[in-house]
């Protein structure tokens, strides 16, 4: 019986070890797949300027979250006429001054408008209803029916755009296309 256990611990020991050349030479004959640059699949998706695809989302939007989005798109211009608006987080349409200050988002149920720093904002007329426990966002959620107090948005508008150029703020890595505003 030891000389089987023998024959066949060495029959093992000569079928592994050219089972792992053969592995190893395989490995070596198959040619590495070179990755592809990320910024050529960015490129091509990026064909739209960060305008147009907000103009689309407000068009595709056709109910009041669009009239909405919009309302708040021409109060920001209307504040802050050097503006450049950006497109990110695959949708998300966001207005920068030295920095992001705003992005907004429609809903089911609402259009949240999101201020970056907004727990370092002045908010007197108490417009922030969202975000408030955090210690940098704050934001605005407008329901259907909801009015906006365009003055005091303004103002709160005017503010993040002091705030910004006041501080060091992380400035955009995104979308810069420009505005035609």
């Amino acid at each position: 019986m030891a000389g089987r256990t023998t024959n066949k611990a060495a029959a093992k020991k000569k079928t592994k070890k050219p089972a792992k050349v053969a592995k190893k030479a395989a490995a070596k004959r198959v040619p590495a797949k070179a990755a592809k640059p990320r910024k050529a699949a960015a490129a091509s998706s990026d064909q739209m300027s960060a305008s147009k695809r907000i103009d689309k989302r407000i068009a595709d939007l056709g109910d009041w979250r669009g009239e909405r989005l919009a309302e708040i798109r021409a109060l920001i211009h209307e504040v802050d006429p050097d503006v450049i608006e950006e497109w990110k987080w695959m949708g998300s349409p966001v207005w920068s001054h030295e920095g992001m200050y705003a992005l907004a988002n429609p809903h089911k149920d609402k259009v949240k408008l999101t201020f970056h720093h907004g727990a370092q904002l002045p908010d007197p007329k108490k417009l922030f209803n969202a975000g408030l426990d955090g210690n940098k966002w704050r934001a605005i959620d407008f329901r259907e029916g909801d009015k906006i107090d365009k003055t005091a948005l303004a103002t709160l508008l005017r503010e993040a755009v002091a705030y910004n150029t006041t501080h060091s703020v992380p400035k955009s890595k995104g979308s810069r296309a420009g505005s035609p505003w």
